[in-house]
């Protein structure tokens, strides 16, 4: 009966020691394990700076189509070139007028002497453009120191292959004057002029001899009547001037046949 408490007491001992003395070491052990398992201090030296964040992505350029840009206004075409009314325009006569063989309504043709051009410098008739017209009038002088008449119309002018239509009066025209001698009709002058010397002789001298010298005297009476009323005629050589001024503006206007 004593031992048996004895023993119960040993055992009661053993588990007081290993309640005090075993748990703590295990929980010593415990405690070393979560020490070796905990990180190491760090020695870096801390920074208070934030940590760089990394760039931010930047988006991806999309190609873009230009905007259409409106179409510019087509330019507008230039004006016609023209002359102005009062354009000067100096001819060459193409062919000789007479007033002896020539007459009213008969054609008559000139050409540009130099290009003629525009108030902006732009060339509207070239050299050598043909101008046609017509004899308006024209007549002799009818005696010595008189002058002529002679009247030019020019109604268009071609160039090109085309013609124009043109108005204008002429201011300036190279002619010359010319006497046509003792024409037939100035011999039948003469011829009277000496019967009525010889008719004048007779009834002066009463004789064949006054009649001689009456008709001599009429005779030369009838010539100098001849040279006093002969005609004189108007003559434009051919490459005379014409002159002519515009009395209406010029447009290139084809005229259609």
């Amino acid at each position: 009966m004593g031992s048996t408490r004895s023993a119960s007491l040993a055992l009661g001992l053993a588990a007081a020691f290993w309640a005090c003395g075993g748990g703590q070491s295990d929980q010593q052990t415990q405690q070393s394990r979560d020490l070796s398992l905990a990180p190491a201090e760090s020695t870096a030296r801390l920074s208070d700076q934030p940590a760089a964040q990394p760039p931010a992505a930047q988006p991806t350029a999309q190609p873009t189509t230009p905007a259409a840009q409106p179409k510019a206004a087509p330019p507008k075409p230039a004006a016609p070139a023209m002359l102005a009314t009062g354009t000067t325009i100096d001819l060459m006569a193409s062919d000789s007028l007479n007033s002896r063989h020539n007459k009213k309504g008969d054609a008559v043709t000139a050409t540009s002497a130099s290009a003629i051009k525009s108030k902006d410098g732009r060339q509207v008739i070239p050299l050598g453009a043909v101008f046609q017209g017509t004899i308006s009038d024209i007549a002799p002088a009818e005696h010595p120191g008189g002058q002529g008449r002679l009247v030019l119309t020019f109604t268009r002018v071609s160039f090109g292959g085309k013609s124009y239509g043109v108005q204008a009066s002429v201011d300036t025209i190279g002619t010359t004057m010319k006497g046509r001698g003792v024409t037939a009709g100035d011999a039948a002058k003469v011829g009277a002029g000496a019967v009525v010397g010889g008719i004048a002789g007779r009834l002066i001298g009463g004789n064949k001899t006054g009649t001689a010298v009456g008709a001599a005297a009429g005779a030369a009476a009838g010539v100098g009547v001849a040279a006093a009323t002969r005609d004189i005629d108007i003559i434009l050589p051919a490459g005379a001037l014409i002159r002519i001024v515009l009395t209406a503006p010029f447009e290139l206007k084809p005229i259609v046949s």
